[in-house]
């Protein structure tokens, strides 16, 4: 049984969000062992919601088959204790398929991805989310990112228009602009910070109200991800200020080297420390055999 509105919105605005990569066998192929196993592992290191087959678990390169196991291992595994919340995008059809699939699975919500590819207009956009969203009786976070940015406004109407859109997730990174959002929406939403390694925006993101945000790399480094977290929270910027510049400063820049390595270090990560998931599909590539014993090193020095 899917949890309350109460419990899920209580989530999204307190605590680790987490964003499991999915794991691929040596063939390429879904490996629903390890990747139950995962999960188990990521609810034990006190994440607040699993967000399942999202950016970091390569949902763009699933097939609905795929999406359905996932799904279903994640319900079952988590087992009611957070929140699951399962990616849904591509065409509305497309969409559709996958938030009825999470549905049946038990999820407790999804997160709508941008329209596949195409340029479009905000009012087309806003029909996409709407239709999408009036599909499913689950609570719907919308990721406001790519080609499917909305600005204050149009967050305000789909708001209105959509009873069951509980949170927007930031993909963008302009403060000024999701600061407009929040102050023109107020708390009709909960509000989740979600650019690629979004700990190194963590800082300006609470100081306008976004408490929590997405956490690739708790994939590889749980422990100092809750460190953080509970460091910033809590106000100790000495600690904050260390991480940030001792892991995060680093990582990033290995992964501004190229395309895609927001999720292609991540899954590089699980390798380093024992925990893999294979390689990511193409069109992303997995690093170098120097970048990553360059990563090897950021991680040894912040474990």
């Amino acid at each position: 049984m899917a949890l309350s509105v109460e419990r899920i919105r209580q989530s999204l605005c307190d605590g680790l969000l987490s964003f499991p990569i999915t794991d691929l066998d040596d063939k390429g192929q879904f490996n629903p062992d390890t990747y139950r196993q995962r999960i188990e592992w990521f609810v034990s290191h006190g994440v607040s919601a699993v967000f399942v087959a999202g950016g970091t678990g390569e949902f763009f390169s699933l097939s609905l088959d795929e999406y359905r196991q996932i799904v279903r291992i994640a319900v079952d595994t988590v087992a009611g204790r957070v929140p699951v919340i399962a990616s849904a995008g591509r065409s509305i059809p497309d969409a559709i398929s996958f938030c009825k699939a999470a549905e049946e699975a038990g999820c407790d919500g999804i997160l709508l991805m941008p329209p596949y590819l195409t340029e479009c207009p905000a009012d087309g956009v806003m029909a996409y989310a709407r239709e999408v969203i009036n599909s499913t009786p689950l609570q719907v976070i919308y990721y406001n990112r790519a080609n499917g940015i909305l600005q204050a406004e149009h967050v305000r109407q789909l708001a209105a228009e959509c009873p069951n859109l509980i949170a927007l997730k930031d993909g963008v990174g302009n403060i000024a602009a999701l600061n407009d959002t929040i102050k023109t929406v107020g708390d009709r939403l909960a509000y989740i910070g979600g650019v690629p390694t979004a700990e190194i925006f963590a800082e300006a993101y609470l100081a306008i109200g976004v408490s929590t945000y997405s956490s690739a790399v708790f994939n590889f480094m749980p422990d100092m991800a809750n460190t953080f977290y509970r460091a910033l929270r809590g106000g100790d910027q000495a600690t904050v200020t260390r991480i940030i510049k001792d892991f995060f400063i680093p990582f990033c820049r290995l992964r501004d080297r190229k395309k895609g390595y927001a999720v292609s270090l991540i899954k590089a990560g699980a390798s380093i420390i024992g925990r893999s998931a294979g390689n990511v599909r193409a069109p992303l590539t997995m690093p170098t055999d120097a970048e990553y014993a360059e990563l090897e090193q950021i991680i040894k020095a912040n474990s």
